[in-house]
């Protein structure tokens, strides 16, 4: 039966063949056809994408609206701090500021948006000296009274008390920090009185005066009178001190602009933190790489690590903050010899999951190189998180930095940063009018550890391929 069925099918396959042989072909129009040019780049196209991981990378950052705000904000903070001492009226950062009348430094001023301290009407007369071309020292004090100095009460009142001292008739506060001496009936006037402390004797019942320290007004605006005298020829306005750019933060407990430290900390801190984060990197991503794909190194450098981790980063930085002189090369070469411990354990743990992958043993079955493979196929892999730690070992030397110099082992004083003035700021937190020498430097501290952790934390997730579109 199968034997007949094979040969009734070769009997078909043979007419049909013979039938298309005999058959005569179709005429064909060559001119619907023309060649194709070969095109090498054309040929890829079918292949081609245009994804770019770098910009899917900074595309996904850029639509983190927390991300850009910090860094808009971060980047007006570097900016300002490097174009602070070129910006016009600053005062230097370690000079110390006299009061120019009494010669005692101007301490403790608190902060301040202006220097004018009261204006004055046109045609006050004051008592003044000339201190320079600019300026004058005024005052509406006609005689300074010593303690226990006995005068001749003539009037009394709440707020002023009219009396005559050797001749000169003037004014005096009734406060208690004048406390005059009263009888009974201290309305029964004229009497003898005194007072515990020495008083200002006022030529009118008004304080032109800066708690009894005289202000200062611009030459132009006043006219010289007989007696040592002056009078306002316009509107004026009395300073605290004879510059009308005033000390925005205020002075610290040995006349300095804390304005100008401020910044100029924040410049220090800033570098030691960015060069110390540089080797950390470099120094940690070599090591790390090595460390984790070549194998027959992974033994030696473990025990290396080992013996160097069981050291308290904060016993060698104590150790060479203290044997070492202390300065900014000190505080970089003690955080940044131990600080790339964590980077080095971090890339090889990450070098360790992907070193055996089909990619990197097609590269190495094609015979390419390890310090390519490493190059082109490891550290690609690795930028978000090398990016996030970082953005995180800014702030990390900043803190440590902060830390040392609180232990006092950091900075000397006449070098401004972030750590002294902090450690300076945190001995006057018990007084509360003295405390805006801590606030303002921690908060240009915490401000800049927090852009740098969230930015770091916003461009490790959009440089992570698994958040791109």
């Amino acid at each position: 039966m199968l034997s007949l069925f094979e040969g009734r099918k070769r009997r078909v396959e043979g007419h049909i063949t013979a039938a298309v042989q005999d058959a005569p072909l179709p005429e064909i129009d060559k001119a619907l056809f023309a060649p194709a040019q070969y095109d090498e780049q054309a040929s890829e196209k079918t292949g081609f994408s245009n994804y770019s991981y770098w910009r899917s990378t900074f595309n996904v950052f850029f639509h983190n609206p927390l991300a850009i705000t910090l860094l808009t904000v971060l980047a007006l903070v570097l900016l300002f701090t490097f174009i602070q001492p070129y910006l016009p009226g600053q005062y230097e950062a370690n000079t110390v500021y006299n009061n120019p009348v009494t010669g005692m430094q101007m301490q403790n001023q608190a902060p301040s948006l202006t220097t004018t301290y009261i204006t004055v009407p046109e045609g006050t007369v004051l008592i003044g000296s000339a201190i320079d071309g600019d300026w004058y020292a005024v005052s509406n004090v006609a005689l300074t009274l010593k303690a226990r100095q006995a005068f001749t009460l003539l009037e009394y009142g709440e707020d002023w008390c009219k009396i005559e001292y050797g001749g000169v008739v003037g004014y005096v506060k009734n406060n208690f920090q004048t406390k005059l001496k009263l009888p009974a009936d201290p309305a029964a006037t004229p009497y003898e009185s005194k007072s515990n402390f020495p008083i200002s004797v006022y030529e009118e019942p008004v304080d032109y005066t800066n708690g009894g320290e005289p202000l200062y007004a611009e030459t132009e605006s006043l006219r010289e009178m007989d007696g040592g005298k002056v009078v306002t020829v316009k509107e004026t306005a009395l300073h605290s001190m004879p510059s009308a750019h005033p000390f925005l933060f205020g002075t610290n407990n040995i006349g300095q602009d804390l304005w100008a430290r401020v910044w100029s900390g924040t410049r220090t801190s800033l570098w030691i933190g960015f060069v110390v984060a540089f080797f950390e990197a470099f120094i940690g991503i070599i090591v790390g790489v090595v460390w984790g794909y070549v194998r027959r190194l992974d033994r030696l450098i473990t025990e290396v690590y080992n013996v160097l981790d069981n050291i308290p980063t904060t016993i060698i930085l104590i150790l060479i903050s203290y044997i070492m002189r202390p300065g900014i090369r000190t505080l970089i070469f003690a955080m940044s010899l131990t600080r790339w411990l964590g980077m080095a354990r971090f890339i090889r743990n990450q070098i360790v999951i992907i070193r055996d992958r089909d990619y990197n043993l097609a590269s190495r079955c094609l015979g390419t190189g390890s310090v390519r493979i490493m190059m082109r196929n490891l550290l690609p892999y690795l930028v978000s998180v090398i990016m996030l730690r970082m953005a995180l070992a800014i702030p990390g030397a900043i803190g440590s930095e902060v830390f040392i110099t609180y232990i006092g082992l950091g900075l000397p004083v006449d070098v401004p940063s972030l750590g002294n003035l902090i450690n300076e700021g945190r001995k006057l937190i018990s007084s509360a009018s003295l405390r805006y020498q801590l606030f303002f430097p921690a908060i240009v501290l915490s401000v800049i550890t927090i852009s740098f952790y969230i930015i770091g934390n916003a461009f490790a997730d959009a440089a992570d391929p698994k958040n791109h579109l």
